[in-house]
């Protein structure tokens, strides 16, 4: 395996490949923006509905006599698609490091667009039978083998575009799942409000899928004609030269320790998501015993503060260092969690919530603006979108994909209803210590030199 100080030359030596290239106009930063997180925030805008719509969708596909076990069948089917991953993470990512950024970029949106379409017409259990929840089940494998692909072939063309904002512009990854976290929960709380509950659980639920629907063209549209990143150029120009035309291509996976301490860093990013976010409406209605519309209503404040702190976070991270912010968040959350979950069953109010769900919304800003950033520098460009990819996908996969899953159990095993808050802290300490590895793995090379 290559030692720390020859994987952080290899990123300075990609950087300084790609360096010569013309300064960026806003028109072109939208662009690279825009393109990068548009499949992002689809991929989370669907995954994020179906979360909040779990119980009626068990009721429409996985009809059985005990409605918890429906809604776990529900959820899990919702866990069971994140095993699809690492495989869309192998099959894109290479893709993307072989054909490039915009071809993985295009073809994993238009994935993404087909599970969508799926889902929304999809016929009912009381239709079509078993094949209702076996199609809805296939619908989700698609969309897990897309989005597995999507995040480092996303991240890889927002920071191969300027090495001195890299943090700012991959912040935008995270910034966008702040914003499809807005209109999923907006449609939650609207649709619970206006509909009755009959029309919501025979129609109402499909809206916002069909919603989805709208955004996936343009964005395949502008992907489809975006430029590919100077890095990348220069990296393939490289690769094709006389003198490296017959080096041994390299693999992420001989790089196990840098993807071990990357899915570390994930953890905390992904439970956040998926505890904090997408776990707490059904948690506050049936575990605290909230308005449904109010539960949706308050995941609209930490996908605000997502999505507004997110790039100032990215930004910071340019001038004071990544790990350095993300550290602090680690520590902060694992020590604050559980006081605040017992705060919140001592006082299940929707105020509670609130002060909750904001401190959840920093928390994951300060975290996972930088955090994109931050992986990206762990790996160089010839493998940094497989990379970034597998990583990821392992991460969420493991700790994120089946969070909400783990914590009913763990509820309905323990009858302890702040067992969510240990497992949330158990992801902090986690990336904590990666963290604190690739920290001093970066600072050791500069001793040296």
């Amino acid at each position: 395996m290559r030692s720390s100080a020859e994987s952080i030359a290899d990123v300075m030596e990609d950087e300084q490949a790609g360096s010569e290239k013309p300064p960026l106009t806003r028109a072109m930063v939208r662009r690279i923006v825009f393109s990068s997180s548009i499949g992002n925030a689809l991929e989370w805008f669907d995954f994020l509905v179906y979360g909040y719509f779990a119980p009626v969708i068990a009721k429409q596909f996985f009809p059985v006599h005990d409605e918890w076990l429906s809604t776990l069948l529900a959820i899990g089917t919702f866990g069971i698609s994140f095993l699809m991953r690492p495989l869309g993470a192998i099959v894109l990512g290479v893709y993307g490091d072989r054909k490039g950024r915009k071809a993985a970029l295009t073809l994993a949106i238009a994935l993404m667009m087909a599970g969508t379409l799926a889902m929304a017409v999809m016929p009912s259990y009381a239709t079509i039978g078993i094949a209702a929840p076996l199609l809805v089940l296939l619908a989700r494998l698609v969309q897990g083998f897309a989005v597995g692909g999507e995040f480092g072939s996303a991240t890889a063309f927002m920071v191969e575009h300027s090495s001195a904002r890299r943090g700012y512009y991959a912040s935008w990854q995270f910034a966008s799942q702040g914003a499809a976290a807005i209109l999923a929960a907006s449609f939650g709380s609207l649709l619970a409000l206006w509909l009755p509950p009959a029309d919501l659980a025979s129609w109402g639920w499909r809206v916002p899928f069909f919603f989805g629907l709208v955004l996936g063209p343009v964005g395949y549209y502008i992907r489809s004609h975006l430029d590919e990143t100077p890095e990348f150029l220069a990296s393939r120009a490289a690769k094709a030269a006389p003198e490296t035309a017959a080096a041994q291509p390299e693999r992420a996976g001989r790089r196990w320790l840098d993807l071990v301490l990357a899915v570390g860093i994930v953890a905390q990013s992904t439970v956040g998501v998926y505890i904090l976010q997408l776990y707490m409406p059904l948690y506050a209605v049936k575990q605290l015993h909230m308005a449904t519309a109010a539960s949706f209503g308050v995941v609209v404040l930490n996908g605000g503060l997502q999505f507004a702190l997110s790039p100032v976070m990215g930004a910071l991270s340019d001038r004071i260092g990544r790990v350095r912010i993300m550290l602090t968040t680690s520590v902060l959350l694992a020590a604050l969690t559980y006081p605040m979950f017992a705060w919140l069953k001592a006082h299940p109010t929707i105020g509670w919530l609130l002060v909750l769900q904001g401190a959840a919304g920093i928390f994951k800003a300060a975290y996972s603006g930088p955090m994109p950033a931050l992986m990206s520098e762990i790996f160089p460009v010839r493998i940094r979108s497989a990379g970034l990819s597998i990583a990821y996908s392992l991460g969420v996969t493991l700790f994120g994909g089946f969070a909400p899953t783990i914590a009913e159990l763990l509820i309905h095993w323990t009858g302890d209803t702040l067992a969510p808050a240990y497992y949330v802290s158990l992801a902090a300490v986690i990336s904590g210590v990666s963290l604190s590895i690739v920290g001093w793995r970066m600072r050791k090379p500069l001793r040296v030199h």
